[in-house]
């Protein structure tokens, strides 16, 4: 392409490499019979000719390529050096003349708008809205050359030069074309949003308006009005004070003007236009196919669409063939891991799952259908509350509304009866009379058989299908297993909920019952984490083996640990830690993740950091001294109910807390249970993976994941009639822009998020307010864990973390309290906090980000808040 200009009934969707994202837009809306303002493009094929007449840009875009987006300081000096340097370049003749035919041929006594237009601008995952600069009122051919050259420059103001390196765009691949469009001088201007940018509700439009030019909007100068519109009818109108306007000025330019104080508070659209307005924004929408950020303006009675560009912060939301409301909650945030999971391990769980569906590379559960059940639609929130709270008051929330219109549906007796029947018995005869201690021991040989079974039925199938095999395993053998173990567990909580409610009433004691959820026995979470201990006491005196650990790769690291002196009894613990938990990794529900037996490493930082912070045989002390102190805190609390209740109750709560004592450890068994089916299922994906990589079907083992379980089947039978690598990197980079993703707690098929509202905490002014899941007040830095194979805790610090799941339990030794983004009372989390006896507090939004390394800070788990405090001070 070596056209140095092009009009806008010359581009269309394709152009954008010669026209840049906003300059493509136009011309597509143009050829579409959109009202937009005529014009034409400076094309990139102009701009790197201009460049390429400088002896130093690419000295410059070296320099570039070694800046990080957060070093402001050697950004501002090295793009003012660009810039400065651009715009002393003499613009090539024949650029200059193509520039001025078109000028001439549009119209060269109107006044234009110039703006920049980058080639990696206004797209679907990045806007670049705003990076570069725009000249408006631009009149005659001197301003008009001296705008493009300077729009050329802006390419690299310090605001893009760090918004290309924060977003891995580069630099050197990046270029700008020039929109120079016939200026509109409207009464009115502004956005439009053809879906609301804070809910994300897809069926509202959302309006700003305000007099003049739109450019007093856009630049925070003015608050705009807001109209918002549903099925053609305004819902909601906000009129502003809008105190200025920007206006032309003959001689070219714009001043700010002070509106008449009328003006200041009048409407700024009567109520048909806004109708108008919102009508052409759902026509954009629909032509491009997705909801749209649009610029407009109004002038002698006629709306006009300066420019159009996807809305790049809506999270994606599933489709659906009916058109019913959906309400859908993230599995992410009930199994605390809200990373993007691979489409193999989303397609796990929609396979064992019937009501997960995907949206934005996480799993969702839809609950329509359980919602229609009324009993549900109550108790799944307030389950889900201990879960995490600000989810279970987002369901109630939505729930509650008159507008949310769910169809009633009959319980299905026939179906549930039996499967309630058999729960319900054994909770009652765990609760009432059965032992507790070998109801314990059932689950675990339960567990045992129920893996051992699970490899013969995949690894010795005889269906000529391996997939096959671990697709009948989900979903016949998967269900049925759980429902021998979760309501053992469930029985312990039942009664826990019984054994605080009746201390309470009894005794008016509220704070006993968490020294009782101490050392809980049998906790397999727990029991990893005290293994975790043991290793480390292995470990520490030999220093040989610690400088091997903390080099060592995962490649060839058991054949380098063999050489090392004096590591057998390490070697041994190491060994059983991993018969019992090397299938267990963070972020463990999404089956790509490698496992611990795959990957030993990761254990080096929970090692390490145990050494920092514990003495030899601390742990083992710690959870011993707990179980006695949990112990003797029951036999006093039985014997003062003896004599200020009288013996029968002395009798129930002697059997309630045994019961609870003894079962309550099982938290995690069902969890347990099932990452050793996903790490069958992973083991047999993994062979196949290697059998693809070996006949050139897949380039990489790891790529297999990238595939759903229907696809490794087809390519099994040799059905898949797709391109698998080429599928695989289109999937990989869809990947990468969901890993920019927040995913919310609750949305609906409308799009619209839910984020519930939290209970009110007596909590300091300019505290963060979270969920209370351990009680206990402590200060101490906080340290920010992101990834625990990277944690390097010392002794005395917070764990600052997204979220937690069993895989995080080796560093709960080493905190000294704990702070999450997600999570309830009955997270993993919560459980173990409580259980080690360090304050928590769960459900604080961006707590990662705002809390910073170091931040001296104070963790109250009995409130629910987190300070920052400016500096140590007594509690």
């Amino acid at each position: 392409m070596t056209k140095f200009v092009l009009y806008f009934n010359e581009i269309d969707k394709d152009s954008l490499p010669y026209v840049g994202g906003k300059g493509a837009n136009l011309g597509e809306m143009t050829k579409a019979d959109f009202p937009v303002p005529h014009g034409f493009c400076v094309t990139t094929s102009a701009y790197k000719a201009f460049v390429d007449t400088s002896d130093k840009m690419n000295q410059f875009l070296t320099k570039l390529e070694h800046v990080s987006a957060d070093k402001l300081d050697e950004i501002r000096v090295l793009g003012q050096q660009i810039r400065n340097h651009l715009e002393t370049l003499v613009m090539p003749r024949e650029i200059e003349e193509a520039i001025i035919e078109a000028w001439e041929q549009n119209g060269h006594e109107k006044a234009y708008a110039v703006r920049s237009s980058a080639t990696a601008e206004d797209l679907p995952g990045a806007s670049f809205a705003g990076q570069q600069e725009t000249y408006l009122n631009v009149l005659g051919q001197e301003q008009l050359l001296d705008s493009i050259r300077r729009c050329w420059a802006s390419l690299f103001t310090d605001r893009a030069i760090s918004y290309r390196a924060k977003n891995g765009f580069e630099h050197r691949q990046v270029f700008l074309s020039v929109v120079v469009q016939e200026m509109v001088f409207p009464d009115v201007s502004g956005i439009m949003f053809t879906a609301d940018p804070i809910s994300g509700n897809r069926t509202v439009t959302s309006i700003d308006a305000s007099f003049g030019l739109g450019e007093a909007l856009v630049s925070g100068l003015v608050s705009a009005d807001l109209y918002q519109v549903q099925s053609d009818k305004i819902i909601q109108k906000k009129i502003s004070s809008k105190k200025i306007a920007i206006i032309s000025i003959p001689e070219g330019g714009t001043i700010t003007r002070e509106l008449t104080p009328n003006q200041q508070q009048a409407q700024a659209l009567s109520d048909e236009r806004i109708i108008e307005l919102s009508k052409l924004g759902k026509k954009i929408e629909n032509h491009y196919g997705t909801e749209q950020d649009v610029e407009w303006c109004l002038a002698n009675g006629k709306f006009y669409i300066v420019q159009s560009r996807p809305i790049t912060s809506l999270y994606p939301i599933p489709k659906f063939s009916d058109n019913q409301l959906h309400i859908l909650v993230s599995m992410g945030h009930i199994q605390m891991m809200t990373d993007v999971m691979k489409p193999m391990a989303i397609s796990v769980f929609s396979t064992m799952i019937p009501i997960a569906v995907e949206a934005g590379g996480r799993v969702f559960g839809d609950f329509t259908t359980p919602f229609g059940i009324k009993p549900l639609r109550k108790r799944i929130p307030q389950v889900l509350r201990r879960m995490d709270e600000q989810l279970g008051a987002a369901l109630e929330e939505i729930l509650q509304r008159p507008t949310t219109k769910i169809s009633n549906k009959r319980i299905p007796f026939g179906k549930i009866a039996p499967i309630a029947f058999s729960v319900v018995k054994i909770i009652v005869k765990n609760i009432l009379f059965a032992d507790p201690v070998a109801r314990r021991n059932f689950v675990n040989q339960f567990i045992k058989d129920s893996v051992k079974q699970c490899q013969q039925n995949v690894f010795n199938t005889s269906m000529p299908s391996r997939i096959d095999a671990i697709k009948q395993n989900m979903k016949q053998e998967v269900f049925p297993a759980l429902l021998k173990v979760a309501p053992n567990w469930v029985s312990g909580e039942l009664v826990s909920e019984i054994v605080k409610k009746s201390l309470k009433k009894w005794l008016g004691d509220t704070e006993s019952f968490h020294i009782l959820s101490r050392s809980l026995p049998g906790n397999v979470t727990s029991e990893l984490g005290l293994m975790i201990g043991d290793l480390a006491d292995s470990a520490r005196q030999n220093s040989l083996l610690l400088d091997y650990l903390q080099k060592a790769t995962d490649a060839d690291f058991y054949k380098g640990l063999r050489e090392i002196p004096n590591s057998d009894s390490f070697r041994m613990k190491l060994e059983e830690f991993m018969r019992l938990y090397g299938m267990r990794c963070p972020g463990e529900i999404d089956i790509s993740k490698s496992r611990w037996q795959e990957t030993p490493t990761a254990l080096v930082s929970a090692i390490m950091s145990h050494i920092r912070t514990m003495a030899p045989g601390e742990h083992r002390r710690k959870f011993h001294e707990a179980a006695r102190e949990a112990e003797q805190v029951a036999k006093e609390l039985i014997e003062q109910i003896g004599n200020e209740k009288g013996s029968m109750q002395a009798r129930i709560m002697r059997r309630l807390i045994h019961v609870y004592r003894n079962l309550g450890g099982l938290r995690e068994h069902h969890k347990y249970l099932l990452i050793q089916y996903f790490n069958i299922y992973r083991q047999t994906i993994l062979e196949l993976a290697q059998e693809f990589v070996q006949s050139e079907v897949l380039s990489e083992i790891s790529d297999v994941f990238y595939l759903t379980l229907d696809e490794v089947q087809a390519l099994e039978s040799g059905t898949f009639e797709k391109n698998a690598k080429q599928l695989i990197m289109e999937r990989k980079q869809r990947d990468e822009v969901n890993k920019k993703l927040t995913p919310p707690r609750v949305m609906t098929s409308e799009g619209e998020i839910i984020t519930g509202r939290r209970s009110v905490t007596n909590a300091p002014e300019g505290a963060l307010i979270g969920t209370p899941v351990s009680s206990g007040v402590i200060e101490g830095y906080a340290k920010i864990v992101l990834h625990p194979e990277d944690a390097n805790l010392n002794e005395g610090e917070i764990m600052i973390a997204p979220f937690t799941d069993p895989g995080w339990t080796p560093l709960f030794h080493s905190a000294k309290a704990l702070v999450m983004e997600v999570g309830g009372m009955m997270t993993h989390g919560a459980v173990v906090a409580r259980e080690y006896g360090i304050p928590s507090v769960v459900g604080i939004d961006k707590a990662t980000k705002v809390i910073k390394n170091g931040d001296y800070i104070r963790v109250d788990g009995t409130q629910g808040y987190v300070q920052i405090l400016d500096k140590p001070a007594q509690i």
